[in-house]
């Protein structure tokens, strides 16, 4: 699928609660299982961070939209491997792959394929909701610290990250840890998000490294 340019076109103007039905159902049209792929495609039309031939992990791709998309836009020459709690069942290329595990806790025959030398390290993960937002910001937080941790651990210099987080009262000094270690830090909601949540991205630009005049690790 080709990546498109620009902001989302022909949207149907329909009442609240009907606007998420648009993107389901488009989703469904274009093959992918789940409509957070507009996401990804907002994120990488803005800021165009994964490339031909790159080497992208996937930190909770279940189902598997932002793992395929991300595969379409590695090309064969990629490679992108995806890791949840949960099962992806749905076909993937060859040079994508999604293993079943926790990355915090590997086990030896996991640790292989998640060697460092990763160009992107994405994140779409969300903790199952209560409803009661601090409760729901406080579990996104340790997601998203964790996220952190991995991306530190196994991107390459000058590699990105994209993190989703529920906006609560840690929200700033988040975005502060993510500032430590990568060049520059963008804060982006796309469109295709649901207009009552609360989720919002984290994208972080250029790794830093020891040694690196920009640096502040």
């Amino acid at each position: 699928m080709a990546v498109r340019k620009g902001k989302i076109k022909g949207l149907p103007k329909k009442k609240k609660g009907q606007w998420e039905d648009h993107y389901t159902r488009k989703a469904k049209e274009e093959k992918y299982p789940a409509r957070s792929v507009y996401k990804l495609q907002e994120i990488q039309r803005k800021f165009t961070l994964v490339k031909k031939g790159a080497k992208v992990l996937d930190l909770g791709c279940s189902p598997g939209s932002w793992l395929l998309y991300a595969s379409e836009l590695t090309g064969p020459s990629g490679q992108v491997t995806g890791i949840d709690l949960k099962e992806v069942s749905i076909p993937l290329p060859k040079h994508a792959k999604a293993l079943v595990g926790d990355i915090l806790h590997l086990t030896p025959e996991l640790e292989e394929a998640f060697s460092c030398g990763f160009s992107v390290v994405i994140s779409d993960m969300a903790p199952a909701t209560t409803g009661m937002k601090d409760v729901d910001a406080a579990r996104s937080l340790e997601l998203c610290e964790m996220a952190l941790e991995v991306a530190a651990k196994r991107l390459v210099s000058g590699g990105h990250f994209v993190c989703k987080i529920f906006q609560g009262g840690d929200f700033d000094a988040y975005v502060g840890e993510v500032k430590k270690h990568f060049r520059q830090v963008k804060i982006f909601k796309p469109e295709s998000c649901r207009k009552q949540s609360k989720e919002i991205y984290v994208i972080g630009v250029g790794l830093k490294v020891t040694g690196d005049p920009h640096s502040s690790i």
